[in-house]
């Protein structure tokens, strides 16, 4: 994160209130000075991370790593038609009959 962004962050310029006012979000007078402080508190943890030396950590997108579990895309043989219209609650001339969903 740039210094600038930091800083505009840390600054009064970041208000609750402003940014309640963009999410459509109404705060009373108790709510505003909770959450100012919470968010002064956050962008606070948020410069103690920003002096950590992480040169020698290699960049991530996740925490742990991700492998895809998915079995392999084999073909196999499906359902031959008998069996399946014989799984469906109407047929007929070896096609599925199904209710009519939009008028």
């Amino acid at each position: 994160m740039n210094s600038y962004l930091l800083a505009r962050m840390s600054s009064p310029i970041l208000d609750v209130r402003d940014v309640a006012r963009l999410a459509r979000i109404e705060l009373t007078d108790v709510e505003a000075a909770t959450f100012q402080s919470q968010l002064g508190r956050v962008l606070e943890y948020v410069e103690q991370l920003n002096a950590l030396d992480v040169s020698s950590v290699e960049p991530t997108a996740h925490a742990n790593p991700v492998f895809n579990v998915l079995r392999a895309d084999e073909p196999k043989p499906g359902l031959d038609r008998t069996s399946a219209l014989a799984n469906a609650p109407h047929a007929a001339n070896n096609l599925v009959i199904v209710t009519k969903v939009i008028e």
